[in-house]
């Protein structure tokens, strides 16, 4: 997305549902740094789990001022 790589993934948990987590990475840069966002939300599928971890990494990468998680 632009200047960053968003890398979304889903997590089992011990209750048979899924939670959410992306990483944010700045590409081609010297001073790149990369940050993990996970979320206490739990989903009933891993699919759901990453449609909200990507719309939520699309949010953070490309707004200038995302909303708060």
């Amino acid at each position: 997305m632009g200047q960053y790589v968003v890398s979304p993934a889903t997590h089992p948990t011990d209750c048979g549902r899924f939670r959410a987590s992306f990483s944010v990475q700045r590409s081609q840069s010297n001073g790149g740094y990369c940050r993990v966002f996970r979320f206490d939300k739990t989903f009933a599928s891993p699919e759901i789990a990453r449609l909200f971890a990507v719309t939520q990494g699309w949010l953070q990468a490309c707004m200038s001022r995302p909303p708060v998680c």
